[in-house]
C-alpha cells in the first residue's frame, strides 16, 4: 500500500513540512515574494496547482501549495475536519510560514476554506481567488439542482461504505469522479494515476469524507448554526471567482450569486468548456486570469484603479 512518499512529486518546487494548529502540513513551495497559499479540493492533493505555481513564481510570488489536513503527506488526525477548524489550520500556516497575510487561492472545498478564513481570520487573507467554490452561504443552493454533487454528498453520509468504495480496485472510483465532474478530455492518464495513488494513502479516504459529513450534518447542529451566523459577515477583501462553464457540481449562476456577499472588489471569470477542475482542464487560461488579477490587486495597493470589465472580468 502506498505511503505518504507518493505526495512528494518531483519538480521545480521544494517540499517542506510545517507545524500549525496542532498538526503537521506538507507543502510544495516555489518562488519568492508575497505569499500565495493554494488550497486543493476533493479528491486531489497539492499537485493540482503545479501549473499555476510556475506561473505565479514567474511573476514574483511565493507559491505554496499545501496538502490539507487528512490529505497527501499532511497529518491524518482523528478530528478537525469542520470548516472552522480547517480555516484555523490555514491561518496558522500563514503565520508559520513567516507571513502576516496571504493571497488565498482555493478550489472546491479549498475554496470554502478560503471563504471561511475571510470571516474567521480576516487579517490573514489579503485577497481570495475561489475556483469552483461558491460562498458557503450559497453552496447549499447547488444541491437543489439534480446532479452528481447532491448524490455524492448524500452517499458520503453513510458510515464506512463510502470509504471502501473509494478504495476498491486501486481507487478506481476516484478516476470515475474526475472524469464525471470534468469536461471531456480530462483527466489524462498521468493525472488520474497520481490522484488514485495519492488517495490510496492510508486514512485519506476517511479523512476526505469527514469534510463532506461535517458540511452536511452541521446544518442541523449548534456548531453549524454558529458557523452560518459568522458567515453573514460581508467579504471586504478583493475576490476573484473562476468557474467552469460546464461545472456539473455547481451551476455557474449559483456560484456567481456569491458576488452579493462581497463588498471588496469583485471579478468573475467563466472558463469556457471547463468542468469542475478548470485549473487542470484549462491550466493556461486559469494561470493567466490569476496573474492578471494579482496585477490589478497590486495596482490597488499602490493606489491604482480597478476595472472589473478588464480581460473578460465582469461584476454581476
Amino acid at each position: 500500500m502506498p505511503d505518504d512518499s507518493v505526495a512528494y512529486v518531483d519538480g521545480p518546487w521544494t517540499h517542506r513540512t510545517v507545524g500549525a494548529a496542532g498538526a503537521r502540513f506538507h507543502m510544495a513551495e516555489l518562488g519568492e515574494g508575497p505569499l500565495v497559499l493554494l488550497l486543493h479540493g476533493f479528491p486531489q492533493f497539492w499537485w493540482t496547482w503545479r501549473d499555476q505555481m510556475s506561473a505565479l513564481a514567474g511573476v514574483g510570488y511565493r507559491a505554496v501549495a499545501v496538502d490539507l489536513r487528512g490529505y497527501g503527506a499532511s497529518d491524518k488526525t482523528p478530528r478537525g475536519y469542520d470548516l472552522v477548524g480547517l480555516a484555523q489550520d490555514m491561518a496558522g500556516l500563514v503565520r508559520a510560514l513567516g507571513a502576516a497575510e496571504a493571497i488565498v487561492v482555493g478550489h472546491g472545498i479549498g475554496g470554502l476554506i478560503g471563504w471561511t478564513m475571510t470571516a474567521y481570520h480576516p487579517g490573514t487573507v489579503r485577497a481570495l481567488a475561489a475556483v469552483s467554490a461558491p460562498h458557503p452561504r450559497r453552496a447549499a443552493r447547488a444541491f437543489l439542482f439534480p446532479g452528481p454533487g447532491a448524490g455524492h454528498m448524500l452517499r458520503a453520509q453513510v458510515p464506512i461504505l463510502p470509504e471502501h468504495r473509494l478504495l476498491a480496485d486501486g481507487c478506481a472510483r476516484v478516476g470515475e469522479l474526475l472524469h464525471a465532474w470534468s469536461a471531456p478530455g480530462w483527466p489524462d492518464r498521468e493525472a488520474e494515476e497520481r490522484y488514485r495513488l495519492a488517495f490510496s494513502i492510508p486514512k485519506v479516504s476517511h479523512c476526505s469524507l469527514e469534510y463532506h459529513r461535517w458540511i452536511f450534518r452541521s446544518r442541523w447542529r449548534m456548531d453549524g448554526l454558529r458557523y452560518a451566523h459568522w458567515m453573514r459577515a460581508t467579504v471586504r477583501v478583493p475576490v476573484l471567482q473562476l468557474h467552469g462553464s460546464l461545472d456539473p457540481l455547481c451551476p455557474p449562476k449559483v456560484a456567481r450569486s456569491s458576488a452579493r456577499l462581497v463588498t471588496g472588489s469583485y471579478s468573475w471569470v467563466s472558463v469556457a468548456e471547463a468542468g469542475h477542475f478548470p485549473h487542470e482542464e484549462r491550466p493556461r487560461q486559469v494561470a493567466e486570469a490569476l496573474v492578471g488579477w494579482l496585477r490589478e490587486i497590486d495596482g490597488d495597493r499602490r493606489g491604482g484603479t480597478h476595472d472589473d470589465t478588464d480581460q473578460g472580468r465582469t461584476r454581476p
